[in-house]
């Protein structure tokens, strides 16, 4: 058996999940996280999804090579397709943009009437799972932001029952669906940094928009408004 260690991204997405999970890890990169937390807690069980042949053979190998193939099983298939209704208790999609992993649990809503934690790490927009989530009965729980060899990630979990992390004002919370409301609060290096560099895209976005011949209006007015909030939490 190899030692296995994982990025601090995936580490930090591992330790959401509680003790004793039954999972299934979506888009699963060789079954790292799911190896991982079952050599950290024999208690634990998953299945690791791949929708591509080689992906799917190498978390194969990975789940033999460490001994697991008890407690993980390895699926081929299109996102939630790989489980059956009512099979797991958590979710985990790591490492996908934010619409696509919103289209992937739409998809399998299914197969979801036992999940009872959402554990989704998007590469953009994480707005998109805000919004789903709101919309599909579950609650945003915790958030996470941090830097790993100059890319930045965010965390985001979400249960069936809690305390909404959300403003009362409508106002405010379409700003928290941004940012992240237990983000917003925190405000670390990283979301500094996230927001910066998406803050200077935004302004040429804006310039080059000023200065085409048609304009989508609507478009720019939301851009202006989520300059404005920019400024505004950047500067706080």
């Amino acid at each position: 058996m190899n030692v296995l260690s994982l990025s601090e991204r995936l580490s930090a997405v591992a330790a959401h999940l509680p003790e004793s999970a039954h999972f299934v890890d979506v888009g699963s990169d060789h079954a790292y996280l799911p190896c991982y937390v079952c050599l950290q807690d024999p208690t634990s069980k998953a299945v690791a999804g791949e929708i591509n042949d080689g992906p799917f053979r190498s978390a194969q190998k990975q789940v033999k090579l460490q001994g697991l193939t008890e407690v993980i099983d390895v699926r081929k298939g299109d996102g939630l397709a790989v489980v059956e209704p009512d099979e797991v208790e958590q979710v985990v999609v790591a490492g996908m943009g934010g619409p696509l992993i919103a289209s992937i649990l739409e998809a399998g809503k299914d197969k979801l009437g036992r999940v009872e934690q959402l554990i989704v790490q998007p590469n953009i927009d994480a707005r998109a799972l805000r919004k789903w989530f709101q919309h599909n009965g579950f609650v945003l729980q915790q958030e996470q932001i941090l830097e790993e060899a100059g890319h930045i990630y965010e965390i985001l979990v979400a249960v069936r029952d809690g305390k909404s992390l959300y403003h009362e004002d409508a106002a405010v919370r379409d700003k928290e669906l941004l940012f992240g409301p237990q983000l917003l609060k925190e405000k670390n290096e990283a979301f500094r940094a996230k927001w910066l560099d998406y803050k200077r895209k935004l302004e040429r976005n804006v310039a080059n928009m000023q200065h085409a011949q048609h304009v989508d209006q609507d478009k720019l007015a939301s851009f202006k408004k989520e300059l404005k909030w920019l400024e505004e939490e950047l500067n706080d």
